[in-house]
């Protein structure tokens, strides 16, 4: 029992993290899962990060009142920039929900409120580590419920052919509209989690590196899996620390690591199990 506490005590910050990268990657997941790649979440964590932050520090209400407030303004944020986004495809969603994360970043280096480039300190760290696992453990459950509903089909099919779901009645816009929303609201729980955790943010820690990172771990797990975006947020928070040996070539090595996975598992982590799982 004392190893484990020593343990905790000399990692705990790193095992707070993983959990919320693992929330962060299942938020990009769900836009995935629909066939979008909007790669605005680290935006969407920012502004929840900040409105947390605020009004714990300026209106002191207490943490859940701060992560709920946090993670419905993030929800709201994403399901109104859909509807400018909802008829872009591909790299040029891609582009266009970036170029929305850099506005993010811009304006919070020039607000007074959010501390500008030097960020807001003395956050409540009250995100504890049962707090955030938590709070995964419900997002992977509701997930896990989602899928079994017809929305899920509807996503499903909207990701492969968008033709053929508008002629069975399926609404393509709001299905679209529908998951960028709830993958903001994830994104804003990490993002709040994130700042009670943290002490300290600054418009730095949401931008575009950030979103790079969200977006890796979801391809190393599995694209579509969010089993599989859990998997590549552990791993991937994990190797860093496992490599630190490695000095300045740790980046090579995470680099190799994206590499191979592409080439020899192009469908993630989440598919070699799943080969296994079918293999007689």
């Amino acid at each position: 029992m004392s190893a484990l506490l020593d343990f905790y005590a000399k990692h705990s910050r790193l095992i707070d993290q993983i959990g919320v990268n693992a929330i962060l990657a299942l938020s990009l997941s769900v836009s995935l899962q629909a066939g979008q790649l909007a790669l605005a979440q680290a935006a969407f964590m920012g502004i929840a990060a900040y409105v947390s932050a605020i009004l714990a520090l300026n209106a002191h209400w207490p943490l859940p009142a701060t992560i709920l407030t946090a993670a419905i303004v993030s929800s709201v944020v994403a399901a109104l920039l859909a509807y400018p986004v909802r008829g872009l495809r591909g790299v040029f969603l891609a582009i266009a929900t970036i170029g929305f994360g850099e506005i993010v970043r811009v304006i919070a280096n020039n607000l007074a409120i959010t501390g500008g480039a030097e960020g807001l300190s003395g956050i409540p760290n009250d995100a504890t580590t049962p707090v955030i696992y938590g709070s995964l453990a419900i997002v992977a459950a509701a997930l896990f419920v989602l899928s079994r509903t017809k929305f899920a089909l509807a996503v499903a099919l909207v990701r492969e052919d968008e033709h053929a779901a508008r002629g069975v009645g399926v609404d393509v816009g709001a299905i679209r509209t529908y998951s960028l929303a709830l993958g903001g609201a994830i994104a804003g729980l990490a993002g709040a989690l994130y700042a009670h955790a943290s002490f300290f943010i600054t418009p730095a820690d949401f931008g575009f590196a950030e979103m790079e990172k969200i977006l890796v771990w979801c391809v190393v797990g599995g694209v579509t899996s969010p089993a599989g975006a859990v998997l590549g947020a552990t791993t991937l928070s994990i190797l860093p620390e496992a490599i630190r040996f490695l000095a300045d070539y740790r980046e090579i090595f995470n680099g190799i690591i994206l590499l191979g996975v592409i080439l020899f598992a192009p469908g993630g982590l989440a598919s070699l199990w799943r080969r296994r799982a079918v293999r007689p």
